[in-house]
């Protein structure tokens, strides 16, 4: 069974309504997720990931395609017979009760014995670290105490799979960066696969160990958070994850999956290509900020790329750069970690040039 992923998405469609009126909310999606993995779902709103998500739980049925758990095809199985759990957005608690009946109350509906239920109830109040709160009811604890708890509820039957439906989304910034450690640390110690929904890039990049971005009801990419950020596949997974810089140019070669692109604002640079793609003519390149540098204009060996520094933004841990480009139309967006008493080198208005580092660049399917 170790080799056998723990779900597999096979060609699956999902179409609501009927006739002119007939859209897919997930088109001929085809992924595979391992055992013990955190793997997320990453898009915008309306991308079909969502649906993916409740295809997998059961709510909703596919129009087509088969849906495998542990090498089970369970797409026509009813979700109350799936071995998945479900923590949804709101955490759907029941205030009447304390936080320790809530953790048991679905063991103690599966007619588990009730030395078990108490046992498990006791592991994972430990687990999520409620010790103390085991008897307090859920209305009168806060959000990340209460997202704990839809936590511990989901993992106490001990599911083959978790299924997580943005469920950070209700908290505040400082909270939820502290719940992202927290469920990478459940999902370490547990062992059980999760898969995750959510919209936040930074989210998806912090805590999963791959990533699907979705588009339109279609799987884009797959690849863990350096692939997906580095080397995204096509211009929608680039713009949507992080900040980005696209340039327009020309192939002049192609050889060992590098090519020598002619641009329309940089000059000449080397740009990586993807896996299996040829392209041909005119392509667009990207660039991330934190891949260029500010330098002087005439600075010996930098980029052909100079125009004026429109704007600093100061984040405290880095600052970032837009420079409108000499061709009066391009912006360019740098972003530069401080350094402690960094003194500023350049103004705002000031005449600067852009140097790129070497392979920075990647060519993309448009």
């Amino acid at each position: 069974m170790a080799d056998v992923n723990a779900v597999e998405i096979r060609n699956v469609s999902k179409i609501f309504g009927y006739g002119e009126f007939a859209f897919a909310a997930v088109d001929s999606a085809s992924v595979s997720i391992r055992q013990n993995e955190f793997f997320t779902l990453l898009g915008p709103s309306g991308c079909g990931k969502t649906t993916l998500l409740r295809l997998i739980a059961g709510f909703e049925f596919p129009t087509s395609g088969e849906i495998m758990l542990n090498g089970e095809n369970i797409a026509a199985m009813p979700p109350f017979k799936r071995p998945i759990n479900t923590v949804f957005q709101s955490y759907a608690l029941f205030p009447h009760m304390t936080v320790a009946e809530n953790i048991g109350f679905g063991l103690t509906m599966l007619g588990r014995p009730k030395q078990e239920v108490r046992d498990r109830v006791a592991a994972m109040l430990k687990l999520v670290r409620m010790e103390a709160l085991a008897d307090r009811r859920t209305s009168q604890i806060s959000g990340g105490q209460q997202q704990r708890v839809a936590l511990a509820r989901a993992l106490a039957p001990q599911p083959k799979v978790l299924l997580l439906d943005e469920p950070l989304s209700a908290l505040d910034y400082k909270l939820r960066k502290d719940m992202q450690i927290e469920l990478k640390r459940l999902q370490a110690e547990t062992g059980i696969t999760f898969i995750f929904v959510t919209h936040d890039q930074e989210e998806a990049l912090t805590m999963s160990d791959r990533i699907t971005v979705m588009s339109s009801g279609r799987i884009l990419q797959v690849g863990n958070p350096r692939e997906i950020y580095d080397a995204p596949s096509d211009r929608f997974v680039a713009d949507f994850i992080g900040e980005t810089n696209f340039l327009k140019g020309r192939i002049e070669t192609l050889a060992g999956g590098v090519a020598t692109v002619d641009t329309e604002v940089a000059g000449r640079i080397s740009a990586t290509v993807p896996t299996d793609f040829h392209p041909q003519g005119e392509v667009t390149v990207v660039l991330r900020p934190e891949h260029a540098t500010l330098c002087a204009p005439d600075q010996p060996g930098a980029s052909q790329m100079t125009g004026t520094l429109e704007t600093i933004v100061y984040f405290g841990t880095d600052t970032h750069y837009h420079v409108r480009l000499s061709d009066g139309e391009s912006l360019f967006i740098l972003r530069e970690q401080n350094k402690p008493l960094q003194t500023a080198r350049f103004a705002e208005g000031d005449r600067v040039g852009i140097a790129l580092e070497a392979n920075a660049a990647r060519v993309l399917r448009n």
